[in-house]
């Protein structure tokens, strides 16, 4: 099994971010993670706009995957979200990328962007490996 059908395997029970969101994994390696959530009506806010809360689950789902990717268990211990755009196309997509990994702790950037390119939001995550 290839680290992409292990995720998809290890996360479908995740229902909040697979079935509520419908967030879907598009890569997964030891390390790294690109998720994708395709923005409907109940994604956005009163503003009609992506919620914030919309797109930090992206981004934490995304962490979720690529720290557990090929590693231990490993839950968020601190993430500090920055809102940088309003989202304009139609798709979000969230890329983990890990910055430093030690015995115990490990730190992520996440990107969310839209299908058009636009960035929307950078995540900074620090993971508890159990």
């Amino acid at each position: 099994m290839d680290y992409l059908e292990e995720a998809r395997e290890r996360f479908k029970d995740d229902l909040f971010a697979t079935e509520a969101a419908e967030i879907k994994i598009e890569a997964a390696d030891v390390n790294y993670a690109k998720c994708s959530m395709v923005i409907k009506p109940i994604h956005k806010n009163a503003a009609n706009a992506v919620m914030g809360g919309a797109i930090f689950t992206l981004a934490d789902f995304t962490f979720a995957v690529a720290a557990n990717t090929g590693n231990p268990l490993t839950v968020t211990q601190t993430s500090n979200i920055m809102f940088i755009g309003a989202a304009k196309g139609d798709t979000l997509f969230a890329e983990a990328k890990c910055t430093k990994t030690g015995k115990r702790a490990c730190y992520f950037t996440i990107d969310v962007y839209d299908n058009l390119e636009n960035r929307v939001a950078t995540v900074s995550t620090c993971g508890c490996r159990l």
